[in-house]
């Protein structure tokens, strides 16, 4: 069932435990603004309020005691707008208290192959996640059996690595 969003945001304010995310296209530019993108990609330096809105809506639920945390499941070499995703938007909302891993299938193959883009809150609530071409937002869908998605974010957790660490030996390349 469609959520609209409205119902989608509330989500990001009224969960009270954890929020987790489960990344899998390597293109969300679409999604993205074209003019942070470009200046990543000519080495300027980032502006000190990207992404400002979603680090203060991070740092809020963290400051209330609450988790939000994700994986990407990625294979090298990284596309350019993983380098900015990664480079710039990680990296700043690990300060706000956000936690990322990295599920690296470069050299293995994914242990989730056809699960879709999904948001889930306090093991009760999800929302998969629809992207068109370019990976433009498409809008989010209601899911039931939270059993499911459970398995497969906890799949997904034994197979990721903290992204500090995965950056620190992939990402400066």
């Amino acid at each position: 069932m469609s959520i609209s969003p409205e119902e989608f945001e509330k989500l990001f304010s009224e969960f009270e435990r954890e929020a987790f995310r489960l990344e899998t296209l390597d293109d969300y530019s679409g999604s993205s603004h074209p003019e942070s993108i470009r200046a990543f990609l000519a080495g300027e330096p980032q502006p000190e309020d990207y992404n400002q809105e979603w680090a203060e809506e991070v740092r809020g639920n963290i400051r209330a005691g609450k988790r939000m945390y994700r994986v990407h499941i990625l294979a090298r070499p990284l596309t350019d707008y993983l380098r900015f995703e990664l480079g710039w938007g990680y990296r700043k909302n690990m300060l706000a208290g956000e936690e990322f891993y990295i599920l690296d299938t470069t050299e293995r193959p994914n242990p989730l192959p056809n699960v879709p883009d999904f948001w889930m809150f306090d093991e009760t609530s999800v929302a998969s996640t629809n992207y068109g071409e370019g990976g433009r937002f498409l809008g989010a869908e209601s899911r039931s059996n939270p059993a499911e998605w459970i398995h497969w974010r906890d799949l997904a957790m034994s197979h990721a690595v903290p992204f500090a660490e995965w950056w620190e030996r992939y990402g400066q390349g």
